[in-house]
């Protein structure tokens, strides 16, 4: 199956980790300014998604019981919509935004562009 947004193992057990601590997550992708253009990781909701935002995915996380939405602004998918998303961990300090900043790591996107049949796969 064909999806624009995926997680390393690394990325999955900080998933785990934050969602035993702190409930239901979402990710929204930043698109600059203040936090760079990182995932943010909030609590489900936290950020409020509306007609601006595209839901890219709902991603299945091991040990995790419902799914991780990740959003991101209508004008910003325009400018990614021939990218597929991995969502990575590094060690270092991120925006204090996002969940996983108290805890030494932060989330950033691995990116590469779609091949032509993925991107045929995903057009409506």
């Amino acid at each position: 199956m064909t999806s624009r947004v995926d997680i390393t193992a690394a990325a999955a057990e900080v998933l785990r980790s934050l969602r035993g601590r702190h409930g239901p997550l979402m990710f929204h992708q930043s698109g600059g300014c203040c936090d760079g253009s990182s995932p943010m990781c909030y609590l489900e909701g936290e950020f409020r998604t509306g007609s601006s935002d595209v839901l890219l995915a709902s991603l299945d996380v091991d040990g995790i019981d419902e799914p991780i939405t990740f959003w991101m602004s209508v004008s910003q998918f325009e400018l990614w919509k021939h990218t597929h998303l991995t969502v990575d961990v590094v060690p270092g300090r991120g925006s204090g935004f996002s969940l996983e900043a108290p805890d030494g790591v932060r989330f950033l996107i691995r990116s590469r562009l779609l091949s032509q049949s993925e991107l045929a796969a995903l057009s409506p």
